[in-house]
């Protein structure tokens, strides 16, 4: 397929007009999704191509909103349900673990909640406590619930379309410091297969497991390391739900470490049940103890100058790639490139 650089944020936006011009089940519903910037440009211009009927614009309901889109599913229709942040989804939690999740178990099969939640996670502006969170080990805890991560423009495009037409209801995460990178995606309707991780960087020292955002900062220290001698290899899940834990598996099995990255916090979080799962699967594999890097166990602060000191990233990467390998690597560790908790310049929001 031939393919070109647009943003991740472009990318979903061209997965979901595509599905919805080839089936006019698809439809959008979310608080801000007619506003001219369309959610950091991911529904820009859907409200008037496709009108009321298919792009709806919802009251600050999100209980109500969530069990419009699951009624939806249960007569036909495939809907996309937009949340600005993630923590907004907490008022309909009770709708996708109690209702999403178990339609189809609890009618043997019969019925299904087709249905996409997508929600806005990670940093940003110091927005602190309530507003910059990354929740999804509350997602992926639950059975029913597939949960996706794509951290590039490609798997982002191919991933949604896969959600919408999976029978299950499907959670997708989106780090709000993705959707202005770029990567190449093909024009053409695609879909990728959900539960399938990826090796983005190959090494034989370290495996480092991440996800979403995360994958960035791993990368970008994996060709650090490299410079000075240690070869790591970069695991981006993409899925969290299902696990692909296979390829995981075999990477410990070259190297013989481990270092998870939570976008969120580490404590109960998605690099915890991949640690325990190499602890149980994949022991006599290991030369030294795993670390789980995250978020530090406090809830996020306003403050930019303490968001910094609270968010992983590059140097602490590098302090526990360190600490795994046992060597010092204290000299590849550098200022913060984020002083003011944004990417960069051109990052603007809250929306």
């Amino acid at each position: 397929m031939s393919s070109r650089e647009i943003t991740y944020g472009e990318a979903i936006l061209e997965a979901t007009r595509q599905m919805m011009l080839s089936d006019d089940r698809v439809m959008l519903m979310g608080l801000g999704v007619s506003d001219p910037g369309g959610i950091f440009g991911t529904t820009k211009g859907l409200f008037d191509e496709f009108g009321p009927d298919r792009v709806v614009e919802t009251p600050t309901a999100e209980s109500g909103v969530m069990g419009i889109a699951i009624g939806s599913s249960l007569v036909g229709m495939k809907p996309i349900v937009t949340h600005q942040r993630v923590e907004f989804s907490l008022l309909s939690y009770e709708q996708i673990v109690n209702q999403a999740a178990k339609w189809n178990y609890m009618t043997a099969g019969k019925k299904y909640v087709q249905i996409v939640v997508r929600l806005i996670i990670g940093r940003g502006w110091g927005q602190g406590p309530q507003h910059s969170q990354s929740l999804e080990p509350i997602f992926a805890h639950v059975p029913g619930l597939k949960v996706i991560a794509p951290s590039s423009p490609s798997d982002a495009k191919g991933l949604l379309a896969a959600a919408i037409n999976d029978p299950n209801p499907v959670v997708m995460l989106e780090h709000r410091w993705l959707h202005q990178t770029y990567g190449e995606v093909s024009p053409d309707l695609y879909q990728q297969e959900i539960g399938r991780s990826k090796i983005v960087h190959v090494g034989t020292d370290i495996t480092i497991v991440t996800y979403s955002y995360m994958v960035i900062e791993a990368l970008r220290a994996a060709r650090e390391l490299a410079n000075v001698g240690v070869s790591a290899e970069v695991i981006d899940l993409t899925s969290l739900r299902p696990l692909d834990f296979d390829t995981i598996e075999k990477s410990i099995g070259k190297t013989g470490t481990l270092l998870t990255i939570d976008n969120g916090w580490s404590t109960y979080g998605i690099g915890a049940e991949i640690v325990a799962r190499a602890a149980s699967d994949c022991f006599d594999a290991l030369k030294k103890p795993p670390i789980r890097l995250g978020v530090a166990d406090v809830p996020i602060p306003s403050t930019r100058a303490l968001a910094n000191l609270v968010y992983p990233g590059f140097n602490s990467i590098v302090d526990s790639v360190s600490s795994i390998l046992g060597r010092d690597l204290s000299r590849l560790k550098q200022k913060s490139i984020c002083v003011e908790d944004v990417p960069d310049k051109s990052f603007t929001g809250p929306f």
